[in-house]
Order: C-alpha cells, then sequence, then structure tokens
C-alpha cells in the first residue's frame, strides 16, 4: 500500500512556516472538510473521566477542547511545532475555563513524557503530510507513551474511490500548498507493522474531502 502514497512535498522546516502563515484561517478547513473525521475520532477514542490523554498536533484546539468537556477530573497534554497555531490553541482553550491541561511546543519524534504515560494519544492531519519513512518512527514513539491497553487514534486525509474525493489528491499534485501540504494516506499497515491490535479504520468524506479515521490499541509493549 506504501506505493500508493505519494511523495510528501513539504520539508520540516516548511511544514512549521505552512502552518504559522496559516493559523489564522485553519479553523476553516477544520470545520467545513475535517470536521465529520474529527467527530467521529473523538466517539471512538471513548474518552473516560479521569484519564491522561496526548494530543499531538492540536493546531488551534478545535478538538482539544472537546477532549477538554469530556475529561474534566483527567488531565490533557497537547503539542505542536507551531508556535502561532498553539497561541490560537491556548486562547480557545483559555474560553472554556479549563485548566486541567498543559500545552507544549515541540516535535512529535521526541515527545517529552515518561513510557507508558498516556491512556489515549489522539492525532489528527498530521501523517498526510510528514514523508512515509517517518511514520513507522513516529508510530513507536506514540506507542512508547502509550499505557499498555491505551488507545490511539489517528486521522488523515485519505484516498477515495469517487472522483469528487479524487479531485483533492489532484490538487496536492499540481499545487501542494492549496492542501497545506496534505495527500492522500493509509496508516493502518503502520500501525499494524509495530503491533497495535484491534485495528478498526473507517472512511469519512465531508464535502468530497476524504478522511480515514483509525483506532488500536497497544495490548503489549
Amino acid at each position: 500500500m506504501n506505493s500508493h502514497i505519494l511523495e510528501a512535498r513539504l520539508t520540516h522546516d516548511e511544514i512549521i512556516r505552512k502552518y504559522d502563515r496559516i493559523a489564522s484561517i485553519y479553523d476553516l478547513f477544520g470545520i467545513l472538510m475535517e470536521w465529520k473525521a474529527r467527530q467521529r475520532a473523538l466517539n471512538l477514542a471513548s474518552i473516560h473521566e479521569g484519564e491522561r490523554v496526548l494530543e499531538v498536533a492540536l493546531g488551534t484546539g478545535l478538538n482539544f477542547v472537546e477532549i477538554l468537556k469530556r475529561n474534566s477530573c483527567g488531565w490533557v497534554d497537547g503539542i505542536d511545532i507551531s508556535m502561532k497555531m498553539l497561541r490560537r490553541a491556548k486562547k480557545r482553550i483559555q474560553r472554556t475555563g479549563k485548566e486541567n491541561y498543559t500545552l507544549y511546543l515541540c516535535d512529535c519524534r521526541h515527545l517529552p513524557f515518561e513510557d507508558g504515560t498516556f491512556d489515549v494519544l489522539m492525532n489528527q492531519y498530521m501523517f498526510d503530510i510528514l514523508p512515509v519513512e517517518d511514520f513507522v518512527p513516529i508510530l513507536e514513539e506514540f506507542k512508547r507513551v502509550l499505557k499498555r491497553g491505551g488507545r490511539i487514534v489517528l486521522v488523515n486525509m485519505t484516498k477515495g474511490e469517487k472522483w469528487l474525493n479524487q479531485i483533492y489528491e489532484e490538487i496536492y499534485k499540481l499545487k501542494p500548498p492549496l492542501l497545506a501540504g496534505c495527500r492522500g494516506v493509509f496508516v493502518q499497515p503502520f500501525l499494524e507493522k509495530i503491533g497495535f491490535k484491534e485495528i478498526e479504520r473507517e472512511f469519512v468524506s465531508q464535502l468530497g474531502f476524504p478522511s480515514e479515521v483509525v483506532r488500536g490499541f497497544k495490548i503489549s509493549d
């Protein structure tokens, strides 16, 4: 399935600059094209009160505030590599009045947490901008910080069979910046490769924008 994933077109530094630039309008994409998949991810995460949750690449905090609502007695950590995204997320989160969270400016390749810290790890629309060779190392890092029995929920742009879904992939081929560098990916095979179990994958389309929502469990270290 790797051969069907187009090559990533943005470097690490270009990704940071890109998301700093689009931070002020990112919610438009998040609501118009991603909201259904984001909501489905929250449902599949099945967050319980009192759990420790990590959101990687929280962006402007669209999902982060929803996680806080579901976990007012627990703790939620969030990371992002874009300072401007984090600033917007912090403003959104502060309006909730919640205080059971911490935000970090850092790279997901080296998470600042001990092994087995989290019950749930969520990540939306990140692997679809990264090189395929980064998938396994990053997922291994995600697995490291999850508790045994912990669950991972990932959302990404993927590929769809209908012509409307395929338009987005063609846009990427012609001009990647129009999709913030995102292209269709499949993460399930990589979760399987590093030992996640009970993996479920769902396809979600909104305005023709194709997303996958994938959940897996860390059964063993």
